[in-house]
């Protein structure tokens, strides 16, 4: 009953339309000329709002939110704008939007329960600001840089160069975990050595290297010991702290030295090893 009203209600508003066009004479012209000069307007209103919002050190995110708040005002004041021109009854327009919500609420609930989920699983974003852009994140089985917060979704860049475009309601409904959040991170390193080696010089060689890097942090102290002792190797843990901007640069330099360092003091780092025992196929045929 309410979508057969909503229809009955669309199609009086269309035939008003058509006849305000048809009886506008030359106000058509002037209203068609407004709202091209205000839609380009309205863009122009969003990007120089966000640039703006920028200047004052805002989040990108709440920019992007603003402008585009800003822009979809702008856009119901041009629409109306020319609709008034013509002579158009703005309040017929109202009309048809409210009936128009109550027949795509029906048929689509689903649809707009997700669009307002994200909606305000952004608004969650960017006034609680888990993560911000520039943020190095994982969550909803992805990781990657924060490129940009949107207001139904946020756009990750992973190392490779590929954009992950990410619901954001599947990021607030799940463990976000952002690395890039604290100043300082530990680096968790982890070396097998055979069970031949000397353990205290394996823990003066990580130590000395720990220390001849300016970018190892001394306080809090590195942790050096044995971890496990495994099958066929002993496992020794290394664990550092640097500067979050510094994690994967020191990484990789330390896991370059330590092989280095190990191959000058004899330290071996034992290849996996596999027992495999074969039965002999003749001896079972001959029996």
């Amino acid at each position: 009953m309410v979508t057969g009203v909503s229809t009955q209600v669309s199609q009086q508003t269309v035939e008003t339309f058509f006849h305000a066009v048809k009886n506008s004479g030359p106000k058509l012209i002037y209203a068609i000329v407004v709202l091209i000069l205000g839609l380009y307007a309205c863009r122009l209103l969003k990007k120089h709002s966000r640039n703006f919002i920028l200047k004052h050190n805002v989040e990108r995110g709440v920019a992007n939110f603003a402008s585009y708040a800003i822009y979809g005002i702008g856009l119901i004041i041009v629409i109306m704008t020319s609709l008034d021109i013509i002579n158009f009854p703005v309040q017929s327009v109202m009309t048809v939007m409210v009936s128009l919500v109550g027949v795509v609420g029906l048929s689509l609930g689903l649809a707009f329960k997700e669009i307002l989920s994200n909606l305000g699983a952004g608004m969650i974003i960017l006034f609680f600001q888990p993560f911000k852009t520039g943020d190095y994140i994982g969550g909803s089985g992805v990781e990657g840089t924060v490129s940009d917060i949107q207001i139904f979704s946020t756009i990750l860049k992973t190392p490779d160069n590929k954009a992950i475009i990410v619901p954001n309601f599947k990021l607030t409904s799940d463990n976000i975990i952002n690395y890039t959040h604290q100043e300082n991170r530990r680096i968790d390193f982890l070396f097998g050595v055979s069970y031949d080696s000397d353990i205290k010089m394996v823990k003066q060689v990580l130590d000395k290297i720990f220390k001849e890097d300016k970018r190892i942090l001394q306080d809090p102290t590195p942790i050096i010991g044995l971890n496990t002792l495994g099958d066929n190797a002993m496992q020794i843990a290394a664990r550092p702290w640097v500067k979050t901007d510094d994690y994967w640069d020191v990484y990789f330099d330390v896991m370059e030295k330590v092989k280095t360092k190990f191959d000058e003091n004899n330290i071996e780092i034992p290849f996996p090893t596999r027992v495999v025992y074969c039965k002999n196929l003749d001896d079972d045929l001959s029996k």
